[in-house]
């Protein structure tokens, strides 16, 4: 997941799309080593058939499911199987199960980077990789800049919050300085979409800026440690491609990016007559101040891109009503992962069984808990386990882009990521409900297979901009991001400890294997409130809506017809 996870969301979008590393702790949790827990009964036929997919799909022999390999391949064939299996029938391109999707490969060598402050007749040469790792923007293969510096607070323009950081600067043919984080008095929504490192650059180039440079405040760099960014650069990027090979949705004014170690800060402020440390304080409570810095920076990356491509695996559940069968109700997860990469203990397999192998079971079980002998939905059904979504959402990206049935056709969507089901759970997370009639759909869900519905626990790391869910978003479709629960089921097992245990320890790493204690009769629980809360979103006489005045109603809705 990308899924989305702030800090690793910035840097999943703006540092080549370079695969992320490890995550923060949710908030109240200490991280601390588990004892070892059993592996608990599986004992229902659901529960089961969602295990047998996940060993199928963590297995070694898929190699980690890394994109555009063949273990990936491996593993779309075997979800088209269980589409096949499951009685949907092959929405992808030309009447296949596959929507290939059309990708640039970009491999950066950040040890050749190179990186020199200018200021007062001094040169002061930064030490690759150890004070900072660059690399070239977009689809640019080589960068090489000497430009005017200008510190830009966070770069987030949010006139209706009356926050602009750009007031009264001229970014024309500089290179913008900025910290990661979000001014901590913005609301949910807002804070969401601004954290997204996307904003932030189409800001900045649609400003003349023509590189960035990220600097960690202390919090980041706690939730990021810099070994942690490093390690991300080990495999190459990807970026989405249209059929001539161009790449698609990048700013090309930008050439260059820098992620600058916090130690190195000091470096970019002296003689500017600002005390870092202050500005970290002004900018935690949102009162920072952009302005111009001392002399200039020369900056020089290089880039090699290449052809490649991946795939969506597509099945479709007609709709029971021809009035209504023309739309879609869309299910999705990811099912791509990170490969392989450092060994740990001799394993070099990153299986991904929680990110994501079990949401893509969940997804499969999903669409058989449709079509049983109840009647199918008045609106038909599209199932999608999505590529590339660990290298910037790029699987969803295209298929919202290039949809295999009428892009008007689509009214909601509901995301499965990493549910963290280690520990037994009363309730059932929705991520983003809040901010369309989706609520009141996953509500009576909820209800009627009696499961509690939570909130997002954690609006400050702006999970809904983070996974699938949200390219249906940008293109005005209401969507939701469903994951495990926060309530534990017995006082021997908090599900938030067990969540942090993860994400300290194996998340992204090679122990997110099918060994660990997966409590699927929660997963099974989670593809019955997913299955009913698209039948209800299938069967209603309109199509779900953004509630009036919500932010990302505003933002984007416009966006559905287009």
């Amino acid at each position: 997941m990308i899924h989305r996870r702030l800090a690793l969301a910035l840097l999943c979008a703006c540092l080549a799309n370079a695969a992320c590393q490890r995550a923060p702790s949710p908030p109240g949790t200490d991280g601390a080593a588990l004892p070892a827990t059993p592996k608990p009964p599986n004992d229902t036929p659901a529960g089961q058939r969602i295990e047998t997919d996940v060993l199928a799909l963590a297995d070694d022999a898929m190699e980690g499911r890394g994109t555009g390999t063949p273990g990936y391949d491996r593993a779309a064939d075997h979800v088209a199987w269980r589409f096949a299996e499951t009685g949907l029938e092959p929405a992808g391109d030309n009447g296949t199960w596959f929507q290939r999707v059309p990708l640039l490969s970009k491999t950066h060598d950040p040890a050749t980077a190179r990186m020199t402050l200018l200021r007062d007749g001094r040169e002061i040469r930064l030490r690759p990789l150890e004070q900072f790792i660059a690399v070239t923007e977009g689809a640019n293969t080589d960068a090489d800049i000497e430009a005017p510096l200008v510190f830009v607070g966070h770069g987030i323009h949010a006139p209706e919050l009356g926050h602009d950081d750009f007031a009264g600067l001229d970014l024309r043919g500089k290179v913008a300085v900025a910290f990661p984080d979000v001014p901590g008095h913005f609301p949910p929504a807002a804070r969401a979409y601004h954290a997204s490192q996307g904003t932030r650059t189409r800001a900045l180039a649609g400003r003349g800026a023509v590189g960035w440079i990220l600097l960690p405040t202390p919090d980041f760099a706690a939730m990021m440690p810099w070994d942690q960014v490093r390690a991300g650069f080990a495999r190459p990027g990807f970026l989405l491609a249209d059929g001539e090979g161009r790449a698609l949705d990048v700013q090309p004014e930008l050439r260059v990016g820098v992620m600058l170690n916090i130690t190195a800060g000091d470096l970019l402020f002296d003689g500017s007559g600002h005390d870092l440390m202050d500005l970290y304080a002004a900018a935690k409570e949102g009162r920072v101040r952009s302005f111009d810095l001392p002399g200039t920076v020369r900056i020089s990356a290089r880039a090699k891109l290449g052809r490649a491509e991946t795939r969506n695996v597509v099945g479709r559940l007609p709709g029971s009503d021809p009035a209504l069968a023309g739309e879609h109700v869309v299910f999705t997860a990811h099912l791509d992962h990170l490969g392989t990469g450092e060994p740990v203990d001799g394993d070099r397999i990153l299986n991904g069984a929680l990110d994501n192998a079990l949401g893509v079971a969940i997804l499969l079980e999903t669409a058989r808990e449709l079509q049983p002998e109840q009647a199918r939905p008045r609106r038909s059904s599209l199932f999608i386990a999505t590529a590339a979504e660990e290298h910037g959402l790029l699987g969803a990206r295209w298929f919202v882009h290039s949809p295999t049935v009428p892009r008007g056709s689509l009214v909601a969507n509901f995301n499965l990521d990493m549910p963290v089901l280690t520990a037994p759970s009363t309730d059932v997370v929705a991520v983003g409900a809040e901010h369309s009639t989706l609520q009141a759909v996953l509500e009576q869900a909820a209800a009627d297979i009696g499961v509690v519905l939570t909130p997002d626990p954690y609006p400050e790391q702006a999970m809904f901009v983070r996974s699938d869910q949200f390219a249906f978003v940008r293109a005005g479709i209401p969507a939701v991001y469903l994951t495990g629960g926060v309530t534990g089921a017995n006082r021997d097992q908090d599900p938030k400890r067990a969540t942090a245990w993860f994400l300290r320890n194996c998340y992204h790493r090679p122990c997110d294997q099918a060994d660990l204690p997966v409590h699927y009769g929660d997963a099974a629980r989670l593809a019955r409130l997913n299955a009913r809360a698209g039948r209800i979103a299938g069967d209603a006489p309109e199509r779900p809506r953004w509630r009036p005045g919500n932010f990302f109603g505003d933002t984007f809705g416009g966006a559905a017809g287009r």
